[in-house]
């Protein structure tokens, strides 16, 4: 079994959010990449990390965070949140993220997603988040969800 520790990101800080309200967040640190290097001091060999910004408007604030992450951590790194087109897959893969996880935009654009699987195959996973016994799209509730994370073949 993998398990994979999680760093939620908002303006370059790692945080957490109470069942998803942007209005009650802590931070943990204002520093993820030594929350990245003690994850894997204490075994880790995954990390997973959401762009909470990403995931509001579809954009990428949060990228050099995530590189950062990649270089210092030593982690193989996947990250979500807001990953809505072609452009935003290549960035962070071109960053040196493990994985890209696409949410919404596997259910609202199957094209999209279909496309990135052939093109970048297991770099790709689809993310499902859920509460209650519901799937949420578009960052409903994200940080409270639970997530379902498959790859493709």
């Amino acid at each position: 079994m993998n398990l994979f520790p999680a760093i939620d990101l908002y303006e370059g800080k790692a945080v957490r959010l109470v069942k998803g309200d942007y209005a009650q967040m802590t931070v943990y640190s204002e520093n993820p990449e030594e929350l990245g290097v003690a994850f894997r001091c204490a075994g880790a060999e995954y990390l997973h990390t959401v762009d909470l910004e990403g995931a509001k408007d579809g954009t990428t604030p949060n990228l050099e965070t995530v590189q950062k992450l990649v270089e210092t951590s030593g982690l193989k790194v996947q990250v979500g949140g807001g990953i809505r087109s072609p452009e935003i897959v290549r960035r962070y893969l071109e960053a040196g993220v493990h994985r890209v996880i696409i949410g919404t935009a596997a259910v609202t654009d199957p094209e999209f997603l279909q496309d990135m699987v052939e093109t970048y195959g297991r770099q790709i996973a689809v993310g499902v988040g859920r509460y209650g016994g519901d799937p949420r799209l578009a960052g409903t509730k994200r940080a409270y969800l639970r997530r379902i994370v498959c790859t493709a073949d």
